[in-house]
């Protein structure tokens, strides 16, 4: 049974795999801006590590108007998904796309 959903704007597709959720949120979605700095990144997973990697806790809920358990729960996803993630593998999938010309975005 898969275990990984991407959530991201309603999408409810699942994967038994975490690295194939992260290519799909990194190829499958547009890309968001960071509304911290503008530094412009892949949705799901890749937007979360940003904020959390690169900004406070403070910066991101002012700017998201974000409570402490919307805070908390990406915590918990960026972790979850560290933990388990080959993150490896998702950059060679990645890199190998971007060579390939085989990304593509909904818009």
């Amino acid at each position: 049974m898969p275990r990984w959903e991407c959530a991201i704007e309603g999408d409810d597709s699942q994967f038994d795999r975490v690295e194939e959720l992260i290519v799909h949120q990194s190829t499958d979605h547009d890309r968001i801006t960071c509304k911290v700095c503008g530094t412009v990144v892949p949705d799901g997973y890749f937007a979360i590590k940003h904020a959390f990697d690169e900004h406070s806790r403070a910066e991101y809920v002012r700017a998201y108007d974000a409570s402490a358990a919307e805070v908390r729960r990406r915590e918990n996803i960026k972790e979850s998904i560290e933990s388990e993630a080959d993150m490896n593998e998702v950059i060679e999938r990645l890199e190998g796309r971007a060579a390939s010309g085989g990304s593509r975005r909904r818009r």
